[in-house]
Protein backbone atom coordinates (compact mmCIF):
# COMPACT_ATOMS: atom_id res chain seq x y z
CA UNK A 1 0.00 0.00 0.00
CA UNK A 2 1.68 3.28 -0.72
CA UNK A 3 1.39 5.67 2.07
CA UNK A 4 2.74 9.48 2.01
CA UNK A 5 2.41 10.86 5.59
CA UNK A 6 3.31 14.40 6.48
CA UNK A 7 4.19 15.87 9.48
CA UNK A 8 5.82 19.36 10.92
CA UNK A 9 3.37 21.71 10.56
CA UNK A 10 1.85 23.82 13.50
CA UNK A 11 1.26 27.63 14.12
CA UNK A 12 4.20 30.07 13.98
CA UNK A 13 4.71 33.84 13.92
CA UNK A 14 6.01 35.48 11.13
CA UNK A 15 9.61 35.07 10.62
CA UNK A 16 9.50 31.74 12.19
CA UNK A 17 10.68 28.18 11.02
CA UNK A 18 9.05 25.45 10.45
CA UNK A 19 10.17 21.70 8.83
CA UNK A 20 7.85 19.30 7.10
CA UNK A 21 8.78 15.88 6.50
CA UNK A 22 6.95 13.49 4.03
CA UNK A 23 7.73 9.71 4.87
CA UNK A 24 6.72 7.52 2.07
CA UNK A 25 6.56 3.81 1.60
CA UNK A 26 4.75 1.35 -0.77
CA UNK A 27 6.93 2.34 -4.16
CA UNK A 28 10.20 2.24 -5.12
CA UNK A 29 11.28 5.89 -3.98
CA UNK A 30 14.19 6.30 -5.33
CA UNK A 31 12.29 6.28 -8.67
CA UNK A 32 10.34 9.31 -8.02
CA UNK A 33 9.82 13.31 -7.70
CA UNK A 34 8.69 14.29 -4.44
CA UNK A 35 6.69 17.43 -4.79
CA UNK A 36 5.38 19.71 -1.92
CA UNK A 37 1.75 21.68 -2.77
CA UNK A 38 -0.07 23.90 -0.73
CA UNK A 39 -3.67 25.15 -0.58
CA UNK A 40 -5.05 28.22 1.16
CA UNK A 41 -8.46 28.71 1.65
CA UNK A 42 -10.66 29.27 -1.10
CA UNK A 43 -7.14 29.65 -3.23
CA UNK A 44 -5.73 26.94 -6.04
CA UNK A 45 -3.60 23.89 -5.03
CA UNK A 46 0.08 25.09 -6.08
CA UNK A 47 3.29 23.78 -6.21
CA UNK A 48 5.55 24.65 -4.03
CA UNK A 49 8.71 22.57 -4.28
CA UNK A 50 10.09 18.87 -5.61
CA UNK A 51 12.72 17.11 -5.45
CA UNK A 52 14.04 14.13 -7.99
CA UNK A 53 15.13 10.91 -5.69
CA UNK A 54 17.20 9.52 -8.47
CA UNK A 55 19.07 12.74 -8.81
CA UNK A 56 18.70 15.30 -6.47
CA UNK A 57 17.42 17.77 -8.59
CA UNK A 58 15.38 20.57 -6.84
CA UNK A 59 12.86 23.05 -8.17
CA UNK A 60 11.11 26.03 -6.18
CA UNK A 61 8.34 28.36 -6.64
CA UNK A 62 9.44 32.03 -7.27
CA UNK A 63 7.19 32.81 -4.09
CA UNK A 64 9.51 30.43 -1.57
CA UNK A 65 12.96 30.66 -3.33
CA UNK A 66 15.36 31.44 -0.49
CA UNK A 67 13.37 30.65 2.19
CA UNK A 68 12.39 27.51 1.33
CA UNK A 69 14.70 24.44 0.91
CA UNK A 70 14.21 20.50 -0.04
CA UNK A 71 15.76 17.85 0.94
CA UNK A 72 15.76 13.78 0.67
CA UNK A 73 16.95 11.34 3.11
CA UNK A 74 16.81 8.21 0.55
CA UNK A 75 18.06 5.87 3.34
CA UNK A 76 14.82 6.99 5.21
CA UNK A 77 12.53 7.53 2.11
CA UNK A 78 11.33 10.92 3.69
CA UNK A 79 11.72 13.84 1.96
CA UNK A 80 12.07 17.43 4.17
CA UNK A 81 11.05 20.89 3.58
CA UNK A 82 12.67 23.56 5.68
CA UNK A 83 10.96 26.87 5.59
CA UNK A 84 12.54 29.63 6.89
CA UNK A 85 11.13 33.51 6.97
CA UNK A 86 7.68 32.15 7.22
CA UNK A 87 5.04 34.77 5.75
CA UNK A 88 1.66 35.13 6.91
CA UNK A 89 0.61 34.08 3.30
CA UNK A 90 2.70 31.09 3.64
CA UNK A 91 -0.20 29.78 5.62
CA UNK A 92 -2.06 26.48 4.08
CA UNK A 93 -2.55 22.94 3.86
CA UNK A 94 0.72 21.85 2.85
CA UNK A 95 0.54 18.35 1.05
CA UNK A 96 3.37 16.31 -0.44
CA UNK A 97 3.26 14.04 -3.68
CA UNK A 98 4.60 11.49 -5.64
CA UNK A 99 5.71 12.02 -9.46
CA UNK A 100 7.51 9.64 -11.93
CA UNK A 101 10.29 12.67 -12.58
CA UNK A 102 7.46 15.51 -13.03
CA UNK A 103 10.92 17.28 -13.92
CA UNK A 104 10.11 20.91 -15.58
CA UNK A 105 6.56 20.17 -14.77
CA UNK A 106 7.03 19.33 -11.49
CA UNK A 107 4.51 22.39 -10.51
CA UNK A 108 1.73 20.80 -12.02
CA UNK A 109 -0.57 18.33 -9.70
CA UNK A 110 -1.97 16.43 -12.12
CA UNK A 111 1.74 15.03 -12.93
CA UNK A 112 1.91 13.02 -9.45
CA UNK A 113 0.19 9.67 -9.03
CA UNK A 114 0.26 9.40 -4.92
CA UNK A 115 -1.10 12.30 -2.11
CA UNK A 116 -0.87 12.70 1.33
CA UNK A 117 -3.63 13.45 3.75
CA UNK A 118 -1.91 17.53 4.25
CA UNK A 119 -0.58 19.29 7.35
CA UNK A 120 -1.77 22.83 8.17
CA UNK A 121 1.15 25.45 8.45
CA UNK A 122 -0.33 28.45 10.18
CA UNK A 123 1.91 31.94 10.32
CA UNK A 124 0.19 34.77 12.54
CA UNK A 125 1.23 38.34 11.74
Amino acid sequence: EVQLVESGGGLVQAGGSLRLSCAASGFTFDDYAIGWFRQAPGKEREGVSCISSSDGSTYYADSVKGRFTISSDNAKNTVYLQMNSLKPEDTAVYYCAAAWEAGSSWYLSYEYDYWGQGTQVTVSS
